[in-house]
């Protein structure tokens, strides 16, 4: 997952490959719930692993439910309806409004000393008709803050069902589906009626609630969209085993992306034209827009289809979520699109008509809002404009946005806390990665070049980690080779050159800061030994070997980018990599960084000696004849003697950064 406080993403140029999604956010959550008020356990396979699955799965402990979790299969041991324990528990939701609104119901039917608050944004989501309905079946919840909104107090209910039990559908379907799966604990003598006042907005959800509730053996009988009935004596119990789907909403990003890009098209694992999620509807949407779907059990594939899209009408209340999608959609369109009956957008995350309509506007596009719709115009080529997208905190927005990326005036766009998506899809970037294309010269690589022992390797990392790029040591690749052909079985000599080299061309080496990888094993250790060196060596001057690895750096320039160190990277390795920086240090302080290094690893030596090495070193690999350490004639230079780490990184940043449009 993307951590950093932004992600820049390089133009774009086509997509194909297949997506495999993870498990659906709304389904997860309701079974989870499902699961901890049965009797017995469930076990829970292709759970989403989220922020908003974490939120809950954490109450859960907190309410004395048994939690095993197994990769994507969580084990849940029910309560049976009774709190194991009456102590005051304080539940931190986050901004996870599929846990915070049905857990709350649950609590204040089971009653108890309860409080839930989340992040600053949950206290301005609306939870006040869930709260009136509640209180109108006897429930004790109180207002921390502000009247209609989180933080909240829950106490011991006093339970009473002498009349239906009233609530808005025109705010939020999560109230709703809060009400059908808490008061089944309260239908234990009588039926309980819930009645709709108003338009009942994302119904699909609800559907996707009842459904669920119908696996756990609560059998709601529903009298249109406006009447829903608990009967008396409803019991949950488990399913024993139950499967997540995965998230159709997630799927719409995907669905875009082989709508708008060129190539052989996607294919998306996990979720097909028969799902239970309402937001696989989307896929409608998209087909009305142009693009190419066919569809199997558990699978879509999607191509480009009409172009430009065609822009479209569409009353999006069955589709709230997917419905964003729409709206970057419409910038590659032939004419305007207008999205209605979006009023839920202004509850979510954030405001996400006003979110929509602000950053289209940075891409260059006119854009109208209205209380429930907004209309997106098209941007034609030579009309985009760089942008720095605000996320808001919105995984929808960050996902969105994304696809902005394959405009038709090959500019970047840059994403800023890409770490948002972790709420629904934390892996979103790298899947997208997988099957997006880049022109070469459009992938950005910074090289890092600079003699031994100069910090280059520790500079390199702790930039490519603050840019979400790549990194390669490419000096460890000689020591890597050297390393896998002695544990294939092979010598370092010219006899065995043609064999080396066919094993470097497929090395499968990655590097992650510190750690160098081979394959599954930490090889970090063995290759940076004395020995290791020398046998570096003793590779390194094989002709044959040397082209392999040459061909393998340039395959590490991949999405969203290639942070590269070494002693040729920007004079022969990336000689067009659009930064170039030259570190260097005086040979003092260099040999007193090795000799700290050193003796931290109970290795004697003294500096005078480290000194004259480097020294020796640095005349040896100056004069070369192949790939000579020299500064290439447009780099930075950058000597960090006096600068820390931090400065360093900081000043690579900064030089990285005014080379940006953004």
């Amino acid at each position: 997952m993307f951590s950093t406080a932004f992600l820049d993403l390089p133009a774009l140029q086509g997509a194909s490959g297949t997506v495999t999604l993870p498990g659906s956010k709304s389904i997860s959550n309701r079974v989870l719930l499902l699961a901890a008020l049965c009797q017995g356990t469930t076990v829970v396979h292709d759970l989403l692993d989220s922020d908003d699955t974490r939120v809950m799965l954490n109450a859960l402990r907190q309410l004395g439910c048994g939690v095993e979790v197994a990769g994507t299969t969580v084990t849940i041991t029910g309560l049976g309806g009774q709190l194991k324990h009456q102590d005051a528990i304080a539940f931190f939701m986050g901004n996870a409004g599929t846990a915070m609104r049905p857990l709350t119901a649950a609590l204040a039917v089971l009653g108890g000393d309860f409080t839930l608050s989340g992040v600053p944004r949950m206290h301005e989501r609306p939870i006040g008709d869930l709260v009136d309905a509640l209180r109108a079946l006897g429930c004790s919840i109180d207002y921390l803050g502000h009247d209609g909104f989180p933080p909240l107090h829950i106490g011991p209910p006093s339970l009473k069902v002498d009349a239906p039990i009233q609530v808005r559908g025109d705010v939020s379907s999560q109230f709703l589906t809060a009400l059908l799966m808490a008061l089944p604990l309260a239908a234990k003598e009588q039926d309980i009626v819930i009645e709709v006042v108003g338009e009942l907005i994302s119904k699909p959800y609800i559907d996707i609630t009842l459904n669920l509730l119908a696996r756990f053996g609560i059998a709601v009988q529903r009298e249109g969209w406006q009447r829903f009935t608990l009967p008396a004596g409803s019991r949950y119990q488990s399913p024993g085993t139950i499967h997540v789907e995965a998230d159709a909403s997630s799927a719409s990003y995907f669905i875009a992306l082989g709508a708008i890009a060129t190539g052989d098209g996607i294919r998306i694992q996990g979720v097909g034209a028969d799902s239970i999620q309402g937001d696989i509807r989307f896929m409608d949407a998209a087909a009305q827009m142009g693009a190419t779907i066919t569809s199997g059990p558990n699978w879509l594939a999607i191509q480009r289809g009409a172009w430009p899209l065609k822009g479209i009408t569409l009353d999006c209340n069955h589709i709230p979520d997917a419905a964003m999608t729409l709206g970057v959609m419409a910038l590659y369109a032939d004419k305007p699109t207008t999205l209605r009956n979006i009023a839920s957008w202004r509850v979510k995350e954030t405001d996400r008509i006003v979110a929509m309509a602000t950053e289209c506007r940075k891409l260059g596009a006119t854009v109208e809002e209205g209380p429930d719709w907004i209309t997106v115009h098209p941007l034609q080529q030579g009309q985009w404009k760089a942008a720095s997208i605000h996320t808001y905190d919105d995984h929808r927005v960050a996902m969105c946005f994304s696809l902005a990326a394959f405009n038709a005036d090959q500019i970047p766009v840059r994403l800023e806390d890409p770490k948002c998506v972790a709420k629904t899809f934390p892996d979103y970037f790298e899947a997208l990665f997988s099957v997006a294309h880049a022109r070469p010269q459009d992938i950005p690589v910074i090289c890092i070049d600079g003699p031994t022992a100069s910090g280059k390797g520790t500079l390199a990392s702790r930039v490519a980690a603050a840019l979400g790029y790549h990194y390669l040591d490419s000096g460890a690749l000689y020591r890597v080779t050297a390393y896998a052909a002695l544990q294939a079985g092979l010598t370092l000599e010219a006899v065995d050159e043609a064999r080396i080299a066919d094993l470097a061309r497929t090395l499968p080496v990655r590097f992650e800061g510190d750690t160098v990888w081979l394959g599954q094993a930490d090889v970090s250790d063995a290759i940076r030994t004395e020995q290791a060196g020398m046998n570096a060596s003793k590779v390194s001057v094989l002709p044959a070997v040397r082209t392999a690895l040459v061909a393998l750096q340039h395959s590490f320039q991949r999405l969203p980018g290639l942070l590269a160190d070494g002693r040729d990277m920007g004079t022969v390795i990336f000689p067009d990599a659009p930064l170039k920086v030259f570190l260097t240090a005086s040979a003092a302080q260099r040999a007193e960084r090795r000799h700290k290094q050193l003796i931290s690893k109970g290795i004697s030596t003294t500096l005078d000696s480290l000194r004259a090495d480097l020294e020796a070193r640095d005349a040896r690999d100056s004069s070369r004849s192949v790939a000579p350490l020299k500064a290439a004639q447009e780099a930075y230079q950058l000597d960090n003697s006096l600068l820390s780490i931090e400065a360093s990184v900081d000043q690579v940043l900064t030089w990285w950064q005014a080379k940006q449009p953004f």
